[in-house]
């Protein structure tokens, strides 16, 4: 699935990383647990959060996650945003709840990871 498939069904805009809106995701994971997170082996993820800070960020590019969508209204920060940059990441940011965020995009087509 495409992210701008993504931003068109979570209502999601793309505060980082906009050159990557035609990029193909392969899977989706939901999760507010960093420690789930980085237990992951999946290429092509879009993690889907309402945890919104630098920890998130730190932990995606450990992980190799390039794509996160933040739920809830979540607004990125100056210093995940810069961070984000860096790491060549897609940060979204939906009003929806990460349960409806979840459903959205399984519905449509997105793979879980397991």
């Amino acid at each position: 699935m495409q992210v701008s498939k993504i931003c068109e069904l979570l209502a999601a805009t793309i505060i980082c990383g906009e050159e990557q809106a035609s990029a193909k995701i392969e899977r989706g994971f939901s999760s507010d647990l960093m420690s789930d997170v980085l237990t992951l082996d999946t290429d092509n993820l879009l993690l889907i959060t309402g945890l919104c800070n630098l920890q998130t960020i730190r932990t995606s590019e450990m992980a190799d996650i390039r794509y996160i969508v933040f739920v809830r209204n979540k607004k990125v920060t100056e210093e995940m945003l810069a961070l984000a940059n860096e790491n060549n990441m897609c940060l979204l940011e939906s009003p929806y709840t990460l349960f409806k965020a979840s459903g959205l995009l399984y519905q449509a087509g997105l793979n879980p990871v397991y």
